[in-house]
C-alpha cells in the first residue's frame, strides 16, 4: 500500500506529483469516489488558502481506501501537491480525479472476473442436449392437456464472453427475450445476438435446437466455445404459458487450463416478468411497469390460482434439464461421444421416469343452504353442496364430502 496524504505547505509550492495509476476494481472506485468528494479531493467546498484538503488516499492492488483526518489536525511531514492559495483545493481535485480516471482505465482494461481466465485450448465443441421432464406426474396441477398440450420451444442459445448477457435473475429482460418469453418470435432477439457479436465481438456462435411437442422430450444441438468465449446462455420458452422460460445464464464450460468434459444442470421455471398471468393459459395481461426475472417456486407467487404453486412442497421438481459433453476432436474428424440413453432429434421419451408430486383435492365454498322440508310439525332437513376444483393426484389428499344435510323447522307449513 502507498499512502498520499495531503497535509498543510507553503502556499504555490508543488511537491508531489501524482503518482502512477494503481490497477483497482470498478466496485472500489464506486465505493470510494462519494467519500473523495466528501473529504474536498472532488467538487466541494473551498479549502481555506494555504491548506491542502484534508484526505488520505492509499491505493494498492487489490484495494483503494480513504481517510478524512479532522481538518483542524490534519496529517503533517509529508509532501503535498500546492498550486496557488486562490485554486488550491479544486487543482488538487482535478489531479486526484484525473488519477481515478487513469485508474478506472487501467480497470476496464482488465477482463471481467479476471480470476478466472480460460487458458485452455482456443477451440471446443460440444455437443448439447435438452431434456424436457414436464410430466403429469411431477406436475400434476393445471398441467395442459389440449390446445395446446405441454411442449417446449426451439431452443436458442449464445456462445459469449462475460461482457455479454443473454438473461440474468433480478434484471430486465430485453425487448428481443420479450417477445421470445411471451409468444415465442426469435427474431428480435437472434438481432439483438448479431448486433452483440458485431459491435462488442462478444458473441462468438448462436446455436439452436429444433421445438420439442410434448413436456417430457428432448432435442440436441452443438456448439463451438472458444477461450475468450467461454460461457453458455439459451432460453427455452414453456408453451403454453404467460412468459415463463426455462434456461442457463453463464454456464462456463472452461475451467482455468482445462475445458469441462461434462455439464449437467437441473433447470426451474423463470418468469420474464412482462405479463401478469398466473396459469398456463392465462390470457395476455402485460406487466405495468415491466418487472425483472423471478425463479418461479413451489410457494412463489403464493397465490393458490398459479400453476406451479405446491406448498406442501420444499422446492419443484426441475422441469428440464440440459446436458454439455464435449466432443473429442482429432485433426481430421470428431468423435461423437458414446451412445447413452438420449439419441438425437427432438424425439418425445413416454417412459421417462420422475418424482410424483402429491396433488390434493381441492374443493370450492359452501353454497347458501336450500329450503327446508318436511311435513308440518316435525323436523325437517335442509341441505349445501359444493364442488370439486382440483381433483387429488399422486395419492393427494382426497376430496371431502361434496354435499351436506342439517337439520330445520319446515317454513310456512299449512
Amino acid at each position: 500500500m502507498r499512502p498520499l496524504r495531503s497535509p498543510p505547505c507553503p502556499e504555490g509550492v508543488t511537491r508531489w506529483p501524482p503518482p502512477p495509476p494503481t490497477s483497482t476494481s470498478r466496485e472500489t472506485l464506486r465505493r470510494i469516489s462519494p467519500r473523495l468528494r466528501s473529504c474536498g479531493a472532488g467538487p466541494g467546498p473551498h479549502r481555506p488558502a494555504g491548506r491542502c484538503p484534508a484526505c488520505e488516499l492509499q491505493l494498492g492492488a487489490p484495494a483503494a481506501t480513504i481517510r478524512c483526518p479532522h481538518p483542524r489536525h490534519p496529517p503533517s511531514g509529508r509532501a503535498c501537491w500546492v498550486m496557488g492559495a486562490a485554486s488550491q483545493a479544486t487543482t488538487w481535485g482535478r489531479a486526484l480525479w484525473a488519477l481515478l480516471l487513469a485508474t478506472l482505465g487501467s480497470a476496464a482494461s482488465q477482463p471481467l472476473g479476471a480470476e478466472s481466465v480460460c487458458t485452455a485450448r482456443p477451440l471446443a465443441k460440444y455437443s448439447l442436449t435438452f431434456t424436457g421432464k414436464w410430466s403429469q406426474t411431477a406436475f400434476p396441477k393445471q398441467y395442459p392437456l389440449f390446445r395446446p398440450p405441454a411442449q417446449w420451444s426451439s431452443l436458442l442459445g449464445a456462445a459469449h464472453s462475460s461482457d455479454y448477457s443473454m438473461w440474468r435473475k433480478n434484471q430486465y429482460v430485453s425487448d428481443g427475450l420479450r417477445d421470445f418469453a411471451e409468444r415465442g418470435e426469435a427474431w428480435a432477439l437472434m438481432r439483438e445476438l448479431e448486433a452483440a457479436g458485431e459491435k462488442l465481438q462478444s458473441v462468438h456462435e448462436v446455436f439452436s435446437a429444433p421445438a420439442v411437442p410434448s413436456g417430457t422430450g428432448h432435442t440436441s444441438a452443438e456448439l463451438e466455445a472458444h477461450a475468450r468465449h467461454s460461457l453458455v446462455s439459451f432460453v427455452v420458452r414453456i408453451v403454453p404459458s404467460p412468459d415463463w422460460f426455462v434456461g442457463v445464464d453463464s454456464l462456463d464450460l472452461c475451467d482455468g487450463d482445462r475445458w469441462r468434459e461434462q455439464v449437467e444442470v437441473d433447470l426451474y421455471p423463470y418468469d420474464a416478468g412482462t405479463d401478469s398471468g398466473f396459469t398456463f393459459s392465462s390470457p395476455n395481461f402485460a406487466t405495468i411497469p415491466q418487472d425483472t426475472v423471478t425463479e418461479i417456486t413451489s410457494s412463489s407467487p403464493s397465490h393458490p390460482a398459479n400453476s406451479f404453486y405446491y406448498p406442501r412442497l420444499k422446492s419443484l421438481p426441475p422441469i428440464a434439464r440440459v446436458t454439455l459433453v464435449r466432443l473429442r476432436q482429432n485433426p481430421r474428424t470428431f468423435v461423437l461421444p458414446p451412445p447413452g440413453p438420449l439419441g438425437g432429434g427432438n424425439e418425445i421419451t413416454d417412459s421417462l421416469s420422475g418424482p410424483e408430486t402429491p396433488l390434493d383435492c381441492e374443493v370450492s365454498l359452501w353454497s347458501s343452504w336450500g329450503l327446508c322440508g318436511g311435513p308440518c310439525g316435525k323436523l325437517g332437513a335442509k341441505s349445501r353442496t359444493r364442488y370439486v376444483r382440483v381433483q387429488p393426484a399422486n395419492h393427494g389428499t382426497p376430496c371431502p364430502e361434496l354435499e351436506e344435510e342439517a337439520e330445520c323447522v319446515p317454513d310456512n307449513c299449512v
